[in-house]
């Protein structure tokens, strides 16, 4: 994640623009703006999104260099991140290439986890690891235990939870890649 935060600050510079311009063109602070170019806090897609678009490059530009070409995650490198205001955690287990459309993860719902309602282009995949998650799709309530799947076009309106009191851990593979 230091690669896209330095990314960030580089893009702003080389467009010639002041934290105070950015702010304006996405209606983030400057004070968050300046945390995040130092990487002293989490990012959200949504906040990294509306970012690119302020800067004119596609949000993927922050997660490509010239030595993207890692096809083996290994155990080492494995680890974990969270996004702005969740407790959910996330392990990428994807390779690192340019063009790559899935985004498979470990993504571990902390006891009581909700997580807020999203819809886009895609579709997500998940196998549950340990415990049990409940998801909501387009108004309907599914209850995905150990061992079982669901597999669900993203444009739906979908959130989901941990209705557990400890951890549920979950494979994770959505389109498209994000991370």
């Amino acid at each position: 994640m230091e690669e896209i935060y330095k990314k960030i600050r580089d893009i702003r510079k080389q467009r010639d623009l002041t934290l105070k311009e950015l702010s304006e063109k996405t209606g983030l602070s400057i004070s968050f703006l300046s945390q995040v170019e130092r990487g002293s806090t989490s990012l959200a897609i949504t906040s990294l999104k509306k970012i690119a678009d302020a800067l004119e490059v596609p949000i993927t530009d922050f997660f490509e260099n010239e030595e993207n070409k890692n096809f083996v995650v290994k155990l080492e490198s494995q680890k974990p991140f969270r996004i702005e205001d969740s407790s959910a955690e996330y392990i990428r287990l994807g390779g690192n290439f340019s063009g790559r459309s899935l985004e498979p993860l470990i993504v571990t719902l902390a006891p009581g986890f909700q997580g807020d309602v999203f819809s886009h282009p895609g579709e997500e995949f998940y196998y549950i690891l340990e415990g049990a998650v409940i998801f909501n799709v387009d108004g309907k309530e599914y209850l995905v235990k150990a061992g079982e799947s669901i597999h669900f076009p993203s444009s739906l309106p979908h959130s989901w939870s941990n209705p557990l009191p400890h951890k549920s851990k979950i494979l994770s593979i959505t389109t498209p890649a994000i991370f």
